[in-house]
């Protein structure tokens, strides 16, 4: 697997609310930036760190702590 590029501050920005589950439209709206403009940044992160999915890209951000998972919460939703 080829080496993972460094992402920006933008892309770290858009990567941590994607993976918290907002979808592009409120990303958009959270970044005040446009639609499109969150697409090309997740495409380009996908590109960036090779990833194939958005699972790989959530895995991503929590190994990276870009998003924090509450374990009590996690545990609970899963029962």
């Amino acid at each position: 697997m080829p080496e993972a590029r460094a992402l920006t501050k933008r892309e770290q920005e858009v990567i941590r609310l994607v993976a918290e589950g907002y979808k592009n439209r409120e990303v958009a709206e959270k970044l005040g930036i446009r639609v499109k403009t969150v697409e090309t940044h997740r495409a380009n992160i996908m590109n960036k760190l090779a990833l194939r999915n958005v699972a790989q890209l959530i895995r991503y951000a929590i190994q990276k702590g870009l998003v924090k998972i509450d374990q009590e919460a996690f545990e609970e939703s899963i029962r």
